[in-house]
């Protein structure tokens, strides 16, 4: 992924999340060395309203793909008023890399 990607991705995020949004790289993408794969992110947002993320999930998705073209993009959101945590959001967490 080059800085150019990685700007939009993160602008993008702030544009739908909100301006505090933080977005985080993880999956095998944070490796410049492997090739391919889906880009997987953790946003992390103060949004708490579900139907606020819902849309802004979606409008997140839309715009990502205008700016990258088509690719595959996995999305964990993460919001202060989240009360289950599936496993791969620990592993998120660990292993991912701030945009």
């Amino acid at each position: 992924m080059n800085d150019q990607q990685r700007q939009a991705i993160k602008k993008t995020a702030q544009r739908c999340f909100g301006s505090d949004a933080q977005v985080s790289l993880f999956g095998s993408r944070t490796d410049d060395r492997k090739r391919g794969g889906d880009i997987d992110l953790l946003i992390r947002t103060s949004l708490a309203e579900p139907d606020a993320i819902a849309r802004a999930e979606i409008a997140f998705q839309v715009e990502v793909q205008q700016a990258l073209g088509e690719q595959r993009i996995d999305v964990l959101v993460d919001s202060p008023h989240r009360r289950v945590h599936p496993p791969i959001f620990s592993i998120a967490k660990q292993t991912s890399i701030p945009l």
